[in-house]
């Protein structure tokens, strides 16, 4: 089993779109492939769990959501990393709290970060979320993730630091991948440690 870190997808990895609907739309965030390479090359799986209620209010087709992140790959591709996975819930929601429960793949439930755990064999406990919104902050809480972190781009600038679900706030993607990255060094010096 490997450690993952889990990313929304809007206003974390790629620009925030209202209801983004259109391919020619998506631009990854300053710094986005930056932080995915260096997360896999330190052996985090990396996955893009997204809520998508643009399919179920029916402004976009699931062939139109994939040419979405046929895009997205490409361009990551031009930044030389790609993803581990990515998992979307088509379900639109009835309530308006972000922090209900209303179909267990949609965030805040954690159903998306389960199935990769099963199907990537990921090691939920010390893997992390990151997001933009109290609702991917809890979907990592709910799925018992070993950590989350709110970024300030996207929705995040407007949310409430002092939520239970929230362990770090930093800026942006390539801040909450350096905060990763330094947290694990410091572990595994640790477990070296404790070894010795």
């Amino acid at each position: 089993m490997k450690p993952a870190v889990f990313l929304d997808r809007d206003g974390t990895l790629i620009e925030h779109v209202h209801h983004l609907a259109d391919w020619r739309d998506v631009r990854l965030l300053d710094g986005s492939a930056g932080a995915i390479q260096n997360l896999r090359a330190a052996g985090f799986a990396c996955v893009v769990v997204t809520n998508q209620s643009v399919v179920g209010r029916g402004k976009l087709t699931i062939k139109g959501l994939n040419e979405i992140h046929n895009v997205m790959h490409v361009s990551l591709a031009k930044g030389g990393v790609r993803l581990d996975g990515i998992y979307s819930c088509p379900v639109a929601p009835t309530e308006t709290d972000p922090e209900v429960i209303e179909h267990p793949d949609r965030k805040p439930g954690p159903g998306m970060l389960r199935r990769a755990a099963a199907e990537l064999n990921l090691d939920l406990a010390h893997s992390w979320m990151i997001g933009d919104t109290i609702s991917d902050m809890l979907a990592g809480r709910n799925a018992r993730c070993g950590g989350t972190i709110l970024v300030r781009t996207g929705c995040g600038r407007d949310v409430d630091s002092e939520h239970p679900a929230i362990d770090y706030v930093v800026d942006d993607l390539p801040a909450a991948a350096a905060l990763i990255l330094n947290t694990h060094h410091d572990e595994a010096q640790h477990d070296r440690r404790e070894v010795c």
